[in-house]
């Protein structure tokens, strides 16, 4: 019997394990704001926290002359009511362009709403908690986002991109070598992120016994930790088959006995690992469109939408809490499909 924890847990495992090495460098009194927001946030929530925050009193170390020369661990919590709104927008400033460690870092208008977001967080649970009298994070303007067109792939592509992962054509030939070995792999793969529409977290760490093969269903664990079940074609029922045979004939690494989709290493693939393979593949399609694993998910949700107009659906499929974020995702099909809507209801007959 294998007893090793599955791979969602064992990446929580990690994620706990990192944060304990992300809290030695922010002041003391910030672990009681993680212990707080534990029962409500992921794990990997949580990191992003850490290391928003750790940007956050790294620029109030070198920026305020009252703790330059203090260990960033002696902080003390009055430096939130110390602050004010000019404080927190000169941060948002900073964030643009920094040094650190040598190194240049540059936020975009997404990278600094994140960074603006987890200090809201951060000075909203001392503020509840009544253990500091100001909250100016909460006065600041979070940037407005400009909206970028949402890339998909369109039908004609789809198809290109599956013959192109079948046939490795265009490959080096390097690649090809490789692609002898991965070929059925690499078309599972593909197929499912294509024809569920799953992320690609979710797709690594899928087990062999997660798949039913007879009521064509995957279960899978989404975003904040809740399983679920994802049915799939037969298409994509044919091309998991293919590969299942195939890996039945691998012997994986120590402690991977159980993930479906294997590297070349014989452990369980990445998320880096996928991420990869899906950009080498689509880049010998289309040189116009940067395809990533998301792009893919937003590539079937267009295809589902189109097919059922039912865009409550969409968002249960997708695994979407908030049926608006579904909606503002596929606005333009929408639109699309009331202007062809528009004679659907006849006033008078014709005659």
């Amino acid at each position: 019997m294998n007893n090793n924890p599955n791979y969602h847990d064992q990446l929580d495992i990690d994620n706990q394990l990192k944060l304990r090495d992300l809290l030695q460098n922010l002041p003391r009194f910030c672990k009681s704001f993680f212990y707080g927001i534990e029962p409500s946030t992921a794990s990997r929530t949580r990191i992003a926290y850490a290391y928003d925050l750790t940007v956050f009193f790294n620029y109030i170390k070198e920026n305020n002359p009252i703790y330059k020369d203090m260990d960033i661990q002696d902080i003390p919590i009055t430096i939130l009511d110390e602050l004010r709104v000019t404080d927190i927008e000169e941060y948002l400033q900073y964030l643009k362009v920094y040094s650190k460690d040598e190194n240049l870092h540059t936020n975009r208008e997404k990278g600094i709403k994140r960074k603006l977001s987890s200090l809201k967080s951060f000075y909203n649970y001392y503020f509840k908690s009544e253990q500091i009298k100001e909250n100016p994070a909460a006065k600041v303007k979070v940037p407005k986002l400009h909206e970028k067109e949402i890339v998909r792939l369109e039908p004609n592509e789809v198809a290109d991109l599956l013959d192109m992962v079948e046939s490795g054509e265009k490959l080096t030939e390097k690649q090809k070598a490789f692609h002898e070995k991965t070929k059925l792999r690499d078309i599972a793969l593909m197929t499912l992120l294509l024809g569920t529409g799953i992320r690609v977290s979710e797709c690594v760490g899928i087990d062999i016994n997660d798949i039913d093969f007879d009521n064509t269903g995957i279960k899978i664990r989404r975003k904040g930790g809740y399983e679920t079940i994802v049915y799939f074609s037969d298409e994509v029922k044919t091309a998991l088959l293919n590969y299942l045979e195939e890996r039945k004939k691998i012997i994986p690494a120590a402690g991977n006995e159980d993930a479906f989709f294997l590297s070349m290493q014989k452990k369980r693939m990445s998320v880096r690992s996928v991420e990869n393979l899906v950009s080498k593949y689509s880049q010998l399609v289309t040189k116009l469109k940067h395809i990533t694993p998301h792009k893919l998910r937003s590539t079937y949700g267009t295809s589902l939408y189109r097919q059922t107009g039912d865009i409550y659906l969409v968002a249960d499929v997708l695994g979407h809490k908030d049926v608006n974020t579904t909606r503002k995702h596929y606005a333009a099909i929408e639109d699309e499909r009331k202007w062809k809507a528009r004679n659907a209801v006849k006033l008078r007959d014709d005659d």
